[in-house]
């Protein structure tokens, strides 16, 4: 055997017997791979979709009572405060007299079926005396006989919260004689509206 051949079975024999006797670690498996991350979530602007067209209705109108009549209905009130008649009075009494009543009944349903659809509309009742007595006594009498009037005007329906009264005493005449026929004229209630 030549010294090469020697030498190659010998490293063969070395490399044997180091495989043999090694000594044996046991293989541990292999480690599972990492999980993969996760994907960072997109950050996308959603795409703005048109928006439906919304169906817009008008809402319905609110009906709300008129506080205060229109100008038609004014001039309507005005045409029935003229024609009632200025109530009128016996000397140094308050008490309505049947032909004052009569001037005042003449219309004053109408004018209490339009008044109470305009609870703001106020009317003012006024009362009035003759020439005789002094100023305070006839400012008394003018309230008393306002009171009145006013006391038959809620008996028929007007709400007493849209009726006022005043009294002028003997201040405003419309007649300005000294006498009885006169002075008949001046003992009387009024009713006015109020201005608005």
């Amino acid at each position: 055997m030549k010294t090469h051949d020697v030498v190659l079975v010998a490293v063969t024999a070395v490399s044997l017997i180091g495989v043999g006797c090694a000594k044996k670690v046991a293989s541990a498996p292999p480690p599972a791979p990492p999980a993969p991350a996760p994907a960072p979530a997109a950050r996308t602007t959603p795409t703005p979709q048109p928006a439906a067209p919304v169906a817009r209705t008008a809402p319905a109108p609110v009906e709300t009572p008129r506080r205060t009549p229109d100008a038609a209905t004014r001039a309507r009130i005005d045409e029935l405060l003229a024609r009632i008649q200025d109530a009128y009075f016996d000397y140094d009494k308050h008490a309505l007299r049947a032909d004052a009543m009569k001037a005042l009944e003449a219309d004053s349903t109408e004018l209490k079926n339009i008044l109470v659809q305009y609870p703001e509309y106020k009317l003012t009742i006024e009362g009035h005396c003759d020439e005789r007595g002094s100023a305070e006594y006839n400012v008394a009498l003018g309230e008393a006989r306002a009171q009145a009037a006013k006391e038959y005007l809620t008996g028929v329906g007007i709400p007493t919260a849209q009726l006022s009264t005043i009294s002028y005493g003997k201040e405003h005449p419309t007649c300005d004689g000294h006498d009885e026929t006169c002075w008949q004229k001046n003992r009387r209630v009024h009713i006015v509206a109020i201005a608005q």
